[in-house]
């Protein structure tokens, strides 16, 4: 003790540091980064300000850009704008469903050897291919730098969300890109579950026992949800949805409405058309959000493609016309969720709504009169509910202490049913839909012919009947089975699924000691750790590139300000100009290759020259300003060598 001070035990300076928790919604348009701390959660603004970051990845021939960078230049690049990426993590290239995603993005996706979608870019003057964990991963590492500059902190752990209809798969895949950013997932969280944390917690009316519908349509999916709300226990009840139905959906089929009105008045197809299409896509989503305040809207765009100037309007009749199936099936899964849960429209006490596309005035009407016209509650932020509520399981996992998140138990479900393939191809459900998690079932099996040796066990995950109908997570094989009858041999699986949804499998021989072990996550296809490690030091490379990448293009940036600086105040010496011009020309030509030292010595040779003395420093050409130096009738006290703004 020393002066009232206090110092802390050597090698230790974060005894009294608070402690806080991470959490990172990653949606299919926005992503959202918030943190716990101080007894409430913060949601953090990102590099330029924004408290939701655009889910837009974009490769130049130097540079990379996330976020908010990557959506200002996709009119420019197209072909290099990567955008909905969420929607093809865990999915198969030949899902007729990404068949038509495909045909509304100008960038290219092919398939890789198992059959999985791989986003195709031009990247450093080769061709690159990213699966969509990659780009995810790339969203993760963006978010987790704007966090650890908001804290003046590193961080190494989050909460993720996920749609709560994502299937085991897509988890795992959530689960590859948060590692390949450096991040371990403390939990994946349903998103509908994480905002029902955001509306529960402080609110009286929840506390005192509620049934709670989170209505979750965002971008890219859709997810229902029942809750039972009491005294801090947050009780999933059911859950169901579309990993394909969103607002990226809506905007679609308003640009089909556009893409046949061209092709039929021009004869040209913009869907061949990367650039236009790309343009009339963020019109559509500009005329979406306008008909959410607005009964008609206009889509105005100069030289859509090959000189041609479009312009039409849109009706919001007309908008809820063409999107009428889709909200439809909105009412359908609200329907079924309810039936899961085994409650009817008047057993629900609150209707919350989360999620952009909620604003939509038709999905609310059709919503409220499902209802019987009742009151829908937007007392949360839809854009922000998931992040928020994710932070409070983030400090409940961290073991954070605090009044606010004190006695809050979450009790979730499996989104979908999870079984294995018998005799005929048949599904023989395991582990039931809206099954509390985590969940472990054992059932016992036979041989369905003599003396088999092998059995061959195929995981599947739906529910239909047949498997052909369901998703395969994966098979494996279990040997050593002694020869005896059909039917004789004990074959015994246990299913188990982790607090995060994800399924680790066990078979064994109940009369032998051979034992079977399949973790979907290693699913022929998926990434394996080595991929991961491999893909974690790739993404560090990245960044050391992007940040030389950066440092070149900042002194580009200052040579060229200087010349245009130095060139408009000499416009009127002739020689000073010639010599200028070369310098431009060289600029031209070798500006956008040149290395950092090649652009700093141009910069000196320039400044050197101007000033008339070889070999001087550049930092002390102010000095030389100052000192009212003149060059061929030029007053160099008449210059403004001031930065400027870019």
């Amino acid at each position: 003790m020393n002066g009232g001070t206090f110092n802390p035990p050597f090698g230790n300076t974060n005894v009294f540091k608070e402690k806080v928790a991470v959490s990172f919604d990653i949606g299919t348009s926005y992503c959202v980064s918030a943190v716990f701390r101080n007894g409430h959660v913060e949601i953090v603004s990102n590099d330029h300000g924004n408290r939701t970051t655009p889910s837009w990845v974009a490769f130049s021939e130097n540079e990379r850009f996330i976020g908010d960078a990557a959506k200002a230049q996709a009119s420019r690049n197209p072909k290099n704008t990567i955008y909905d990426a969420k929607r093809l993590i865990g999915c198969k290239f030949s899902d007729a469903k990404i068949q038509n995603d495909i045909s509304y993005w100008p960038f290219k996706v092919d398939s890789n050897e198992y059959g999985n979608p791989v986003i195709c870019v031009e990247y450093r003057k080769e061709e690159r291919r990213f699966l969509p964990e990659e780009i995810s991963s790339m969203l993760i590492r963006k978010l987790k730098s704007d966090v650890e500059s908001y804290l003046g902190e590193q961080i190494s752990e989050a909460v993720i969300t996920v749609p709560a209809y994502f299937n085991d798969s897509q988890r795992q895949a959530t689960v590859d890109a948060a590692n390949i950013a450096g991040l371990q997932v403390l939990r994946i969280i349903n998103e509908p579950t994480a905002a029902s944390l955001a509306y529960g917690i402080g609110n009286d009316k929840a506390n005192k026992g509620q049934n709670v519908l989170i209505v979750d349509i965002g971008g890219g999916t859709s997810d229902f949800t029942v809750l039972r709300i009491d005294e801090g226990v947050f009780h999933v009840k059911a859950t169901g949805g579309d990993t394909h139905l969103g607002g990226q959906d809506f905007d679609n089929l308003m640009a089909e409405l556009f893409i046949t009105q061209f092709r039929r008045k021009y004869k040209i197809n913009l869907k061949s058309r990367p650039k236009a299409l790309k343009r009339l896509l963020f019109e559509c989503d500009k005329a979406k959000r306008v008909l959410s305040v607005s009964t008609q809207a206009t889509i105005d765009l100069d030289s859509l493609c090959e000189g041609i100037d479009f312009v039409s309007t849109i009706s919001r009749a007309r908008f809820e016309e063409i999107c009428r199936p889709h909200f439809k099936k909105c009412i359908k899964y609200i329907e079924t969720v309810l039936i899961d849960a085994k409650m009817g429209p008047n057993d629900i006490d609150e209707i919350v709504l989360v999620g952009g596309s909620t604003r939509i005035p038709k999905l609310q009407n059709d919503i409220s009169q499902y209802f019987n016209g009742k009151k829908l509650n937007k007392s949360i932020n839809p854009d922000e509910a998931i992040a928020y509520g994710a932070a409070i399981q983030a400090a409940i996992l961290s073991n954070i202490e605090h009044s606010s998140i004190d006695d809050i138990l979450l009790i979730d479900v499996a989104p979908l049913t999870i079984g294995i393939e018998v005799h005929g191809g048949l599904m023989s459900p395991v582990i039931s839909r809206n099954t509390t998690i985590p969940a472990k079932c054992e059932e016992q099996y036979t041989t369905f012919a003599d003396d088999q040796e092998v059995v061959t066990i195929s995981v599947f995950e739906g529910e239909r009947q047949f498997v052909r109908d369901n998703r395969l997570l994966g098979e494996f094989h279990l040997t050593g089975i002694p020869k005896l009858p059909r039917g004789a041999p004990r074959i015994q699986i246990s299913f188990e699924i982790n607090e995060d949804g994800i399924l680790n499998i066990v078979a064994w021989n109940k009369d032998g000691d051979v034992k079977e072990k399949l973790v979907i996550k290693n699913e022929k296809g998926h990434l394996s750790n080595e991929e991961i490690e491999n893909l974690i030091k790739e993404a560090q490379e990245n960044e050391k590139v992007d940040a030389v990448e950066k440092n070149r293009i900042e002194t580009r940036t200052e040579l060229e300000n200087y010349l245009y600086r130095v060139s408009t105040s000499c416009s009127e010496n002739v020689e000073w100009q010639e010599y200028l011009d070369t310098i431009y020309e060289w600029f031209e030509s070798f500006g956008n290759s040149a290395t950092i030292e090649e652009l700093e010595d141009k910069l000196e040779e320039v400044e050197e020259t101007l000033n008339g003395v070889s070999n001087k420093p550049k930092d002390n050409f102010d000095d030389f300003v100052e000192g009212g130096t003149k060059l061929d009738g030029i007053d160099l006290d008449e210059i403004d060598f001031a930065d400027e703004a870019v």
